[in-house]
């Protein structure tokens, strides 16, 4: 981890948040909820070293003081413009300067109004859990080794082998010359499933024969499938 953060992580979280705030109070009553609920913090006192952090690694939930953080809501609004981050459960801190439907205009999910009680902020993020744990089954990609054929809209069929899965992709090995024209669909079998095939586009693709494959439009049963087979897994 950067050494401008610090880092709280019991052995048994599987969760992990960003808090971006100098405020002692703020730090000990968020770290105290956050870490009931098994939830790894990190805190980053600077927004300018947060938007680092940010831009390298994921989080599912990042919380940002606002109103007493020099650059707090450029780093609110920002978030949503990025790549690593930006579908992370967002939460406000505000105190006084930045109202909660401005903290919504720029991202946010929840606000939280200081002073932070510890009652306030076991609500808030009791509330949010589910979307911080819906949030890590989505990027979360699990170590996969099954034949996939990835289809091109002009037909082309490219046989390959899938290396990992997470609700939103999977990052394929193919030998031989990529696809003429841009990707149409991938399919695949799950082990223990029955077949499955979705409406696909590149993702990227280095050169090397890896690539990777993003899931434009899953039916609701694929969609349940994989999240139940991921879930198993």
């Amino acid at each position: 981890m950067a050494a401008h953060a610090e880092i709280t992580i019991a052995s048994a979280m599987t969760l992990l948040s960003l808090l971006l705030s100098r405020d002692p109070q703020v730090v000990g009553v968020i770290r105290t909820s956050l870490e009931k609920l098994a939830v790894g913090v990190e805190v980053c006192r600077g927004a300018r070293s947060g938007c680092e952090i940010l831009s390298s690694e994921k989080f599912d939930a990042v919380i940002v003081d606002c109103d007493d953080l020099q650059g707090g809501l450029d780093v609110l609004h920002n978030l949503r413009h990025g790549e690593t981050n930006k579908n992370s459960v967002t939460f406000a801190i505000l105190n006084g300067k930045t109202t909660t439907h401005e903290a919504f205009k720029l991202g946010a999910q929840f606000v939280l109004q200081k002073p932070v009680s510890a009652s306030g902020a076991a609500r808030c993020f009791n509330a949010a859990l589910g979307f911080m744990e819906r949030e890590q089954r989505r990027y979360f990609r699990h170590p996969v080794d099954m034949a996939t054929v990835v289809t091109s809209k002009l037909g082309q069929e490219l046989k390959a082998t899938a290396t990992n899965l997470s609700e939103g992709g999977i990052a394929i090995l193919f030998r031989g010359k990529w696809l003429k024209g841009m990707v149409s669909k991938v399919s695949f079998t799950l082990p223990g499933e029955s077949a499955m095939e979705t409406k696909a586009e590149l993702a990227w693709l280095d050169g090397s024969g890896r690539a990777g494959i993003r899931f434009s439009e899953l039916s609701q049963s694929s969609r349940q499938r994989l999240e139940r087979w991921l879930a198993d897994h």
